[in-house]
């Protein structure tokens, strides 16, 4: 805003003065009050993708109990789980990667186009050119993964004592592929036209389906009861989303301002060699699942489940410390599209510290009161005390990973923020899954399935390590934009993770002084808090106060960039 001298020459002073001025006044409080509303509406939004991703996750805890209740943590359970890997890959690869990163970008250029006046209608041109052909493509998998489904559960669980039971729940779920990738379409659609209510609420319908399945059909369909829970889940997560996309693909199209006008710079194919490699990273990563399951279908009835419920519950602390690397990704592409890598590092340093911190004080909690969580929230109905001791203990162990699963999760934007495929991850995560694998294979004969936790910390360690070695500063023919100085931020880490181990002796003692799971787990959990905190912040993580203050700034930021 330019400011008005108070005191003008007598020479320079005149009626018409006046006028620009206001103008420029009028002109700068309309862009206050743009970026003003446009604030509120990224807050809106923020708050209300949170608060339903929060939902969904403890509609997942719920889905989770109700397995267990019902179901317990034997071979059917066990048949259920496997099964259930299908749609678990397909989520990834269908929801949250592959097609938002294929159609966001696409649908966003026929928005632009429209709005340029291009002839025609280029968003309905694309719903036209994509969405039969998905249709097709996911019935033709969804019936084949169907028909081969016998052959599929041989290959991902060989030692399963039940294999028809999985067959049977391999061929149920597999109507999820196709419900998931109209999800997933779905959900691009809508946030490229900047609708995120519907998007955010899919894992409510989902995850509820499921629940609803299991308690109206678990007794008579037994566990095929929560396979049919994920076909009909998968089908409200579309059901959820169609009335917004509706009203978005029938709204009044504007005129066309002439032919070719749509046509522009911004106008270019889409990079298939930049969605292979996220689509491969993805798979990668996801293989992890079918390598324990794979290893675990060797070992007594009851092991995958235990596996199963540990895993979800030890990953809250890394969903909840990846949020912040969620919402401050776009201030790291919008600094990579200026040049300005100094601020993208930055950034990303700081980011890394603040989700370390977070998640390694998750972890405490989760090693210190694993028996009061995993009683307080699973023992009940079928599943019993010894299945209670057996999950935490292989809780504890795959908590070991979860620093390596966070830093995973926060590095991999780095190497694709800025637009250009990167095939350096996909063949450090082959690393990792290969580390797991050899290790798990090694174990699993003298641990059970504690060894396999134990090769998935160790395997993604790996990959973090390697992730983050690639990302140092000063590497030559540096081609991702984006650099870290690894001492700096390992030298940062150095005391939260020695505050670790201190805050996880007091938490485990403190959690043990009471018989009830509720009160242990209170007391556990106060007493990490107490003493990681002031540790971590004492030995060398007061650096992570500038993240902190940071995160409050990243919606105005965002605002700005995209006002300016």
């Amino acid at each position: 805003m330019t400011a008005v001298p108070s005191q003008l020459p007598e020479a320079e002073t005149d009626e018409a003065a006046p006028v620009p001025t206001a103008r420029a006044a009028a002109s700068v409080l309309a862009g206050s009050e743009q970026v003003s509303a446009s604030r509120k509406f990224l807050a809106r939004a923020a708050l209300v993708t949170a608060a339903l991703s929060i939902a969904g996750s403890l509609l997942g805890l719920v889905r989770d109990q109700s397995l267990a209740r019902l179901f317990g943590a034997g071979s059917d359970t066990d048949a259920f789980l496997v099964a259930w890997t299908v749609p678990e890959l397909a989520a990834t690869l269908l929801i949250e990667d592959g097609l938002a990163l294929v159609l966001i970008p696409a649908f966003s250029l026929a928005l632009a186009r429209r709005a340029r006046g291009a002839a025609g209608d280029p968003v309905r041109d694309l719903v036209a050119a994509t969405l039969p052909r998905l249709c097709l493509a996911l019935t033709a998998v969804a019936a084949l993964v169907a028909g081969a489904a016998p052959l599929l559960v041989r290959a991902l669980a060989p030692g399963l004592p039940d294999p028809g039971l999985a067959v049977d729940c391999t061929r149920l779920t597999a109507i999820s592929l196709l419900a998931f990738g109209l999800a997933g379409w779905c959900s691009a659609a809508l946030r490229a036209h900047r609708r995120f209510f519907a998007p955010a609420a899919i894992y409510v319908a989902y995850n509820a389906g499921i629940i609803a399945a299991m308690f109206l059909l678990g007794g008579r369909w037994g566990v095929r009861a929560a396979a049919a829970g994920v076909a009909a889940g998968g089908l409200l997560m579309v059901a959820v989303q169609l009335p917004s996309l509706w009203r978005q693909l029938t709204a009044r199209v504007p005129a066309s301002r002439g032919p070719g006008t749509g046509a522009g710079p911004a106008e270019r194919p889409m990079r298939f060699a930049l969605v292979a490699a996220v689509l491969l990273f993805a798979l990668c990563r996801q293989s992890q699942v079918l390598v324990e399951r794979f290893l675990a279908s060797s070992l007594p009835a009851g092991a995958i489940s235990h596996l199963n419920y540990a895993q979800k519950v030890a990953q809250i602390p890394m969903t909840l410390s990846l949020m912040v690397c969620t919402v401050t990704f776009p201030v790291v592409a919008r600094a990579l599209a200026d040049g300005d890598t100094e601020r993208a590092r930055s950034r990303v340093e700081r980011d890394l510290v603040l989700a370390s911190c977070v998640v390694l004080m998750g972890m405490c909690a989760v090693i210190a009161c694993a028996p009061q969580m995993i009683r307080l929230l699973f023992e009940r109905g079928a599943f019993t005390a010894d299945d209670t001791v057996a999950t935490a203990d292989v809780m504890r162990v795959y908590a070991l990973g979860l620093l390596g699963q966070t830093l995973v999760g926060a590095l991999i934007r780095s190497y694709f923020s800025a637009g250009r495929p990167r095939w350096y991850p996909v063949g450090v995560m082959a690393a990792g899954i290969a580390v797991t694998s050899l290790t798990g294979a090694a174990t699993v004969g003298p641990w059970g399935v504690a060894g396999i936790a134990a090769a998935n910390a160790l395997g993604i360690t790996v990959t973090a390590a390697l992730l983050l070695a690639g990302l140092r500063s000063g590497r030559p023919g540096d081609a991702h934009g984006v650099t870290v100085r690894v001492r700096h931020v390992l030298g940062r880490l150095s005391g939260p993770v020695l505050a670790t181990a201190a805050a996880t002796v007091a938490g485990a003692f403190a959690a043990s002084r009471f018989a009830s799971p509720l009160a242990g787990l209170a007391a556990g959990c106060l007493t990490v808090s107490a003493v990681f905190v002031p540790l971590a912040w004492a030995s060398g993580a007061r650096g992570s106060t500038s993240a902190v203050r940071s995160v409050r700034t990243v919606t105005r930021r965002l605002t700005h960039g995209r006002t300016r």
